[in-house]
């Protein structure tokens, strides 16, 4: 959960309804498949991604991907950076400027809890996402949408989803933002944290509780990722404000038109603990694949100051030159290319569980291995369609 989610899911409802449902319902369900490959491949090989990754290829290669994954954390964390300031604008006020520059400081809240231990960011993660649920799942009550327009829309998809090149790139930024690649890498970690019998009983048990763990918090994901579009749907593209894509104007709109006071507010909060979620897992990613495919460890409080300074400065020169509109812009984009770089994860991720080598009994059945090539060939063809579309001018 980070605020790409907010951009991509309020621009997709605000403008096309609720047909874009359909493309966060796949979305999950990608999701779910490729964390699931994730943690297999941690327990079972008692490897994370990019350490698989730098044993099993050459070294240009391993570099190659860890460029493409830093490329990735970098677009998660300008999310994050951008977010939170809108947050902090939004509740207290503070120019949009100085919230960008207050965001670096997240680097002490990350230091703190690290030291006291990984269960302490695990709480706060789970305490963050519940928030946000309960603020949405307030204002949907509040919205009262179409449930059958819904219910519609997230089995079936609408040819328009790619032949509409705009349409295409709000799909492939909300992809982007829910299959999020770094989180592959982080996952195949993590998993390894917990505590299991190292033995061929005790890995295929801990798959099969990681497994449940990984689709419940996804699922939870889903109905958030669902509650942005589907509020922006029932409340800004059926109130004719087609052209709400921004965070801001989103927040102004919400009270007068759902006639509930606190519903701004709400709306504000949750995008503040959205952008704090991200940069727990931001951080941490970042570590895991910078140690796994170059072996450099650094200190947590540095790693975060290196990603948010890389992340700051691009905002602070288009806030300054552009503004408000021009950060929303950015906050999409930065979605698209965490979908761009998505292919450069997943295939390794296919091949590696594919590989009996490298897994042993827990390699993936035949059916798995071609569902999930299936998978990663579409996740490429969609970004190399909108290259496509992008080239033509459409």
């Amino acid at each position: 959960m980070d605020p790409g989610n907010w951009a991509t899911d309020l621009a997709g409802g605000s403008r096309y309804g609720y047909t874009l449902l359909f493309v966060i319902m796949i979305s999950n369900l990608m999701a779910i498949l490729l964390q699931s490959l994730a943690l297999k491949l941690g327990i079972a090989s008692e490897r994370d991604l990019a350490q698989a990754c730098r044993e099993t290829y050459s070294h240009p290669t391993a570099i190659f991907l860890w460029l493409f994954a830093e490329v990735a954390i970098g677009a998660c964390d300008l999310a994050e950076v951008i977010g939170s300031a809108i947050a902090l604008q939004l509740l207290f006020h503070i120019p949009l400027l100085i919230g960008v520059l207050i965001t670096g400081t997240d680097v002490l809240l990350i230091l703190l809890l690290q030291n006291r231990g990984f269960r302490y960011l695990e709480a706060l993660v789970i305490t963050l996402i519940g928030t946000i649920a309960v603020l949405f799942g307030i204002e949907i009550f509040l919205s009262r949408p179409e449930w059958q327009a819904i219910t519609r829309n997230l089995v079936i998809p609408s040819a328009a989803i790619v032949t509409d090149p705009k349409m295409l790139y709000i799909a492939i930024s909300i992809l982007g933002a829910t299959v999020m690649p770094h989180n592959l890498y982080l996952h195949s970690s993590i998993v390894q944290t917990r505590d299991y019998k190292r033995t061929s009983e005790g890995k295929r048990e801990a798959i099969r509780f990681a497994n449940i763990d990984s689709a419940t918090a996804l699922m939870l994901a889903l109905f958030v990722n669902a509650a942005i579009l589907v509020l922006a749907a029932a409340v800004f593209h059926k109130g004719g404000h087609s052209e709400v894509a921004e965070i801001g104007d989103a927040y102004k709109l919400l009270t007068p038109m759902l006639g509930f006071s606190g519903a701004s507010t709400m709306f504000a909060l949750a995008l503040l603990a959205s952008g704090q979620n991200s940069t727990i897992t931001g951080t941490l990613a970042g570590q895991v694949v910078m140690e796994g495919f170059i072996h450099l460890r650094l200190a947590p409080w540095l790693r975060r100051l290196i990603t948010r300074s890389l992340a700051i400065i691009p905002t602070v020169i288009v806030t300054f030159l552009y503004g408000e509109r021009g950060t929303a812009n950015l906050l999409i984009l930065s979605q698209v290319i965490l979908s761009m770089q998505l292919s450069f994860a997943v295939f390794p991720l296919v091949a590696l569980t594919s590989d009996q080598k490298t897994m042993g009994e827990f390699v993936n059945h035949i059916w798995l291995k071609y569902l999930s090539y299936a998978v990663a060939s579409m996740i490429a063809g969609l970004n190399i369609w909108l290259l496509i579309q992008t080239f033509r001018g459409r």
